[in-house]
């Protein structure tokens, strides 16, 4: 009895590693033939081992190749980083707090500490995570970028990054079916054994399928939770403690900063002019152009050649 069952438990622990491995990629050979191969060369009879492997074989079927033609949802986990200047950092990071919790989100972490200016002022920044709906994204980041007096200056940096995991959750969706399989079938054995040496052994193999089903499990609920709740990381730094020198009125720092942005909106807009006439303008007047010049050069030769002729 002990030999049969322990024949089973290995039996089981190659059919969870073949259907584990065609999870991320297919075989020429199918699970069935490896698994009654595998069983083969333990010298089960043939009729014992279709009875072993026939729950397993169906839970394999049904769990891989029936749900592999099914088109997955596309799993996006999209989040987000801002640097802006506020006028008061503390009731900023209070305001941004209350949106998350409106939109039905919630804060990660908020910090809030001072710095000493190059004057010896101190001012008040701040950091501040949140996450909301994935859907309201966008939403939260007008809201954030709401609080800045002048979007053109006080944004310092904006950036949205976007990580499609569709793949990776597909597999380990798979995997999980699988070892959920295998843990149903090591159940059975367990309730037919009579050895305490097999109900030990089958025992351990028990634990270690559900410990991997408890990490998938883990990880299926990061991406899926990452997905749905998008992540904005917030720096936020006092005005005062970038604030321009002001002379009479008269702020040359700041006039400074929109020169400079103006040149290189001018910048931008000559270089895009220079591209559309290299790439568009000059072939198209090359296409115009050079047939009307080889006319004409063509006449002016025939022309000099006939006075030739006549002078002679």
């Amino acid at each position: 009895m002990r030999t049969k069952s322990v024949l089973i438990i290995a039996i089981v622990s190659i059919g969870l590693l073949a259907s584990c491995a065609l999870a991320p990629m297919s075989s020429s050979m199918s699970s069935d033939a490896a698994e009654k191969r595998a069983v083969e060369s333990f010298g089960m009879p043939a009729p014992a081992m279709e009875e072993a492997l026939a729950p397993m074989e169906g839970a394999a079927s049904d769990s891989v190749f029936a749900t592999g033609a099914q088109p997955a949802e596309r799993i996006v986990i999209r989040n987000a980083n801002l640097s802006i200047v506020v006028e008061d950092p503390t009731q900023s990071v209070e305001v941004i707090s209350q949106m998350a919790n409106t939109m039905g989100g919630f804060v990660v972490s908020s910090n809030v500490y001072k710095t000493m200016t190059s004057s010896g002022m101190e001012v008040p920044n701040a950091n501040i995570t949140i996450r909301v709906p994935a859907d309201k994204l966008e939403e939260a980041l007008d809201e954030i970028k709401g609080l800045v007096k002048d979007q053109k200056i006080d944004i310092l940096n904006e950036e949205i990054s976007g990580q499609d995991v569709t793949s990776e959750v597909t597999d380990l969706e798979s995997r999980l079916r699988n070892l959920r399989a295998a843990e149903t079938q090591l159940l059975e054995i367990m309730e037919n054994a009579t050895e305490s040496e097999d109900v030990i052994a089958i025992f351990r193999e028990l634990t270690s399928v559900r410990g991997e089903i408890e990490v998938i499990e883990g990880q299926l609920k990061y991406f899926r939770e990452s997905a749905r709740l998008s992540a904005i990381s917030v720096y936020l730094q006092a005005k005062a403690a970038i604030e321009p020198i002001t002379i009479g009125g008269w702020q040359p720092g700041v006039e400074a900063q929109r020169a400079l942005q103006a040149l290189v909106e001018g910048g931008k807009y000559l270089v895009n002019a220079l591209i559309w006439l290299v790439l568009f303008a000059v072939p198209i007047l090359a296409v115009i152009i050079l047939p009307i010049f080889l006319i004409v050069r063509a006449v002016r030769k025939r022309s000099m050649k006939k006075a030739e002729e006549q002078k002679k």
